[in-house]
Parts: C-alpha cells; structure tokens; sequence
C-alpha cells in the first residue's frame, strides 16, 4: 500500500498520489520487489529499473481501468507494466555494435529482439509459466513459447568467462559449477568462506562473481563481494533464499539476484545478464551494500 516506500527513492514524487490509487496500492505492492527485479533485468540496473516503475505507478492512478483486473493481479501488473517499457523505441530496437573480439555476448544478446528476451525473462526469472508469459506479453501461448526457445537457443551462445563461486553448500556448489560449464564457462574456484574468497580473487581475476548470502562459517558474501569490488570491477551474481530482505528498496541493491531454491535456466539467464550488461557498460552494475 505504500507506494513511496515500495519503490524508494524515485516513488516519492507518486506519494501525494496514493489516495487516488489505494485499491491498485494494496493489490499490487506485494509484487513490487519482483517487478522491480525483473525490471533490473530488462534495464541493467537498480536505477533505471526503478525509473520504469514509477513510470507505471504513476500512469496506473492517472488511469487506474488501464490495470486488468480480469487477470491474476502479478501477471496483470507485468502486463501493465511492459506497455511502459514497449513505449519507449529504443527498448525494441536491435542494435548492431562494431565486430570486436570481446563482443561476442554483446553482439548475441543486443542481436535479441525485444519479446523474445522479455519472454525468456518471465519465464527464466520471473517463474511465469508460458501461458502467463503470453497473457502478459499479449501473445499466444504457442507463440510465447516460440519467443521462450528463440531467446534460449541464443542465450546459450555465451562468451566464455571464468567463473568464481562463492557457495558454502557442496551439492549446490557442484549444480552451480556444472550450469556454468553447461553453458560454455570455467569455473576458477569454489569458496566456502569470505576469506577462501578474498584469497581466490587474488591469484585470479574472474570474469564474473557467483555468490551466497550465508557461508559455511558465519560470514557474509555480501561483505566478501564488496571487499572484492574494491579492488576489481566485475559483475556479481548474488543468490540467497530470502530475497525478499535484500529487495527492500531502502538501500542500494545486488542488479542480480536468484532465488533459492533455483531453476537450471534462471541461473543460466542471469549469468547472461549479467555479463551482457557488464560488457555493454563497461563495468559492473552488481555492488550491494
């Protein structure tokens, strides 16, 4: 119901707005902290994203019959909330960068068109199933999934990078290190602790960082990841069973979050992301505090 705090700090110009809106508020603010991740997703990062989502908070109590109440009230947000982001041009153009040798994930995923890669994230990210993915996309089912398998299959064609798991559990740490192989990656190492982590980074730089919250000694990835990005500019992957306390809105957040458990393709898509926005601007968008 609080709007201004559920999108902090851009969503206090809509606070003066919220009695217009109380009834969407109340419905729609338990599915803010995934909309604004999926956001994230789409845009690269917390800002951006976050920009986006007042733009569609502000829009539904300007006109608050544009939100399909007729559909489940998450779906019909995600709906309401990629007519923002369609309306922009440059969110459904294809850009063309020049051929350079560490292009190679840049060119295939700015190569993917705009609903494939919005499917590939509701379905990947957001665990829509592909018939909510095609309510939310205004499309067919048969064609949802069409978009779901045109953006895996390129997906998959990633620029190798090593990898540094930071996972104190061994048989998530094993999964984790056989998705990234899957998908063309290294491993460099498994850290169980901040410290096994710090070490790890110092004989090797990764390509990116694939992190726990909690570790085997008590310690916290987060503290490990931001020792680590004061020393190197990497893009980080967080992971954590209670997302919910990380995407508060009050403070800086991971760009790159999975939740535990996880699915096979949402690691996968996420690592993409992540590397993809790491090497479209030229650093990370991952710092955490």
């Amino acid at each position: 119901m609080r709007l201004m705090l559920a999108v902090h700090p851009r969503a206090t110009r809509v606070g003066q707005y919220q009695g217009k809106a109380m009834s969407i508020a109340s419905d729609v603010t338990p599915h803010l902290p995934y909309l604004r991740r999926f956001a994230r997703a789409l845009s690269g990062s917390q800002e951006s994203g976050d920009a986006y989502v007042v733009a569609l908070l502000e829009a539904l109590i300007v006109d608050p019959s544009s939100f399909e109440r007729t559909l489940p009230t998450r779906t019909a947000l995600v709906k309401s909330f990629l007519k923002v982001w369609n309306s922009v041009a440059l969110n459904q153009t294809t850009d063309t960068p020049e051929v350079r040798t560490v292009d190679i994930a840049d060119r295939r995923l700015e190569s993917l068109t705009a609903k494939p890669r919005q499917a590939f994230l509701l379905v990947a990210l957001e665990g829509f199933t592909t018939a909510e993915a095609a309510q939310a996309l205004s499309v067919s089912e048969d064609e949802a999934k069409a978009l779901v398998q045109q953006a895996g299959a390129e997906i998959s064609q990633q620029i190798a990078a090593e990898i540094l798991i930071i996972e104190d559990e061994p048989l998530i740490a094993i999964d984790l290190e056989s998705l990234v192989t899957e998908i063309g990656h290294s491993v460099q190492g498994i850290a169980r602790t901040h410290s096994e982590a710090i070490a790890a980074v110092k004989k090797r730089r990764p390509g990116l960082v694939l992190a726990d919250i909690h570790l085997a000694d008590g310690s916290s990835g987060l503290d490990a990841v931001n020792e680590i990005l004061k020393t190197i500019d990497v893009p980080v992957v967080f992971i954590t069973a209670f997302p919910e306390r990380l995407l508060t809105g009050t403070k800086p957040e991971p760009a790159f979050l999975i939740t535990k458990p996880f699915q096979p393709e949402t690691v996968k898509a996420i690592i993409s992301q992540a590397l993809f926005f790491d090497i479209k601007a030229g650093k990370s968008h991952a710092k955490a505090g």
